[in-house]
């Protein structure tokens, strides 16, 4: 990856009006976990071209992970616009609406990833934590029960996440399912 982080950046200054090699950048320098590096040349990306929506789907992420929530939010959300059926931006909305304790909104957000790609792990695990949370804040036993299935279609396509078995264990703990939870 340094490598292509150096052929991205020679070809940054011979053509800086190129958006798609800020993009492959910002990308390269988020898998090198050098994030707070990889802001900028997504926000250029999105400078040189305003309906790219992979940018504003990068940098939604970057910034949740950054804690900037606010613009994680409006940068998810116009991801959304410039490409409605995009999965990974709904999930991507959902868990930055969950961290900013929007639960309800975080839920109809993650709902659609989950409608949109039933396959997408993170998704489904996302959707079962909220779930979770809203039930035991509403100490709501059928909002619990309802976590189940994201729950174990999550460890169901990624079995080896920690988080996901964790998850499910929680939720059959939660709702009495105790034979079931192998923690």
């Amino acid at each position: 990856l340094a490598d292509a982080e150096i052929a991205s950046r020679k070809a940054i200054e011979l053509n800086p009006n190129l958006f798609s090699t800020h993009f492959l950048l910002g990308s390269i320098l988020i898998q090198q976990k050098k994030l707070k590096e990889a802001e900028f040349p997504l926000r250029k990306a999105i400078e040189l071209k305003p309906d790219f929506f992979n940018a504003y789907l990068n940098l939604g992420a970057l910034l949740k992970d950054l804690g900037k929530l606010a613009d994680a939010e409006i940068a998810s959300r116009k991801a959304i616009e410039l490409n409605p059926n995009l999965a990974k931006a709904h999930y991507n909305l959902g868990n930055t609406l969950k961290s900013q304790g929007q639960l309800e909104e975080a839920e109809v957000s993650t709902r659609k990833a989950v409608d949109i790609n039933p396959g997408l792990a993170d998704a489904q695990s996302n959707l079962g934590s909220i779930l979770i949370e809203l039930g035991k804040l509403a100490e709501d036993l059928e909002k619990l029960k309802e976590a189940e299935f994201p729950l174990r279609k999550a460890v169901e396509l990624k079995p080896d996440s920690a988080d996901n078995n964790l998850n499910m264990g929680n939720i059959l703990k939660a709702i009495g399912k105790l034979g079931e939870a192998k923690l």
